[in-house]
C-alpha cells in the first residue's frame, strides 16, 4: 500500500509542476504580444513616379530593338558560305558591267575610224567625179569641134593652102583623120561616162555609210544618257536611313 501511495504523489507532483510551467509560458507569451502591439509603427516609404516614355516611341525603340536584334540574328544565322557566294556573285555582276562598257567604249572607237574612213573615202571620190566632169566637158568639146572641122567646107578650107595636084586625097585624109580622132575621143569619153556611173555608184555607199554609222553612233550616244540617268535616279531613290528616336 505505501508504494502505492508514493507513486501517486509522484504523479500528483509532476502533474503539477507541468500545470505550473504551461501557465508561466503562456503569460510569457502574452507579455510578449503586448510589448510587440507597443512597438511604435516604422514609417512608410513612398517611391517617386518614374517618367514613362509616350506609347509611339516605345514602339519605335521596340521595333527599332527588334530590328537590330533580327537583323544581328540574321547576320550571326548568316552561312559564311552564302555570303561568299554572293559576294562573288556581286564582285561578277560589276566585273561584267565594266567589260560591256568597255566593249561598248571600242565599238564606239571603231565606228568612229570607220566613220572618219567613210567620210574620206565619199570626198575622194567626190574629187574624181569632178575630176572626170571636167575631163568629159573637154572631150565632150573636143567632139563637137571636131563635127565642125569635119563639114566639107572646113575640110576644103583646111587643105586649100597645100598646092597639090590631087586635092581629093588631102581632103579624105583630112576627113579620115578626124573621124579616127573622133572615134578615140568618144571611146575616151564612153570609158570616162562608165568611170562617172561607177563613181556615182561608190558616193552613194559610202553616203549610206556614213549615215548608218552616224545613227549608230546616236542610238550609243543615246543609249549612255539613258542609263546615266536610269543610274542617277536608282541611286537618288535609295531610301534614306530613319534615324532613330532618342527618349527624353
Amino acid at each position: 500500500m505505501s508504494s502505492k501511495l508514493i507513486r501517486r504523489l509522484v504523479v500528483v507532483i509532476i502533474a503539477v509542476c507541468l500545470i505550473g510551467f504551461v501557465m508561466v509560458d503562456s503569460s510569457a507569451q502574452k507579455r510578449r504580444k503586448k510589448t510587440r502591439a507597443r512597438r511604435p509603427s516604422t514609417p512608410r516609404i513612398t517611391n517617386p513616379a518614374i517618367y514613362e516614355p509616350p506609347a509611339n516611341d516605345n514602339a519605335n525603340v521596340n521595333s527599332n530593338s527588334s530590328s537590330e536584334s533580327t537583323a544581328t540574328t540574321d547576320n550571326s544565322n548568316e552561312d559564311p558560305q552564302a555570303k561568299r557566294i554572293r559576294d562573288l556573285s556581286s564582285q561578277v555582276n560589276q566585273l561584267t558591267d565594266k567589260i560591256n562598257s568597255m566593249e561598248q567604249s571600242q565599238r564606239t572607237l571603231v565606228d568612229l575610224e570607220r566613220l572618219s574612213r567613210a567620210e574620206q573615202r565619199s570626198a575622194d571620190l567626190w574629187k574624181q567625179l569632178r575630176d572626170v566632169e571636167a575631163q568629159q566637158s573637154d572631150l565632150q568639146a573636143r567632139i563637137e569641134e571636131i563635127d565642125y572641122n569635119l563639114r566639107p567646107e572646113n575640110i576644103d578650107r583646111a587643105v586649100a593652102g597645100f598646092g597639090s595636084m590631087h586635092p581629093e586625097e588631102l581632103r579624105e585624109q583630112r576627113r579620115k583623120s578626124l573621124e579616127n580622132e573622133k572615134l578615140r575621143t568618144q571611146k575616151q569619153l564612153d570609158q570616162l561616162a562608165a568611170n562617172h556611173v561607177r563613181l556615182e555608184t561608190a558616193i552613194a555607199s559610202a553616203d549610206a555609210d556614213i549615215e548608218r554609222l552616224h545613227k549608230r553612233l546616236d542610238a550609243a550616244d543615246q543609249a549612255a544618257l539613258e542609263n546615266s540617268k536610269t543610274a542617277t535616279q536608282s541611286e537618288g531613290a535609295a531610301p534614306a536611313p530613319t534615324p532613330t528616336p532618342t527618349p527624353f
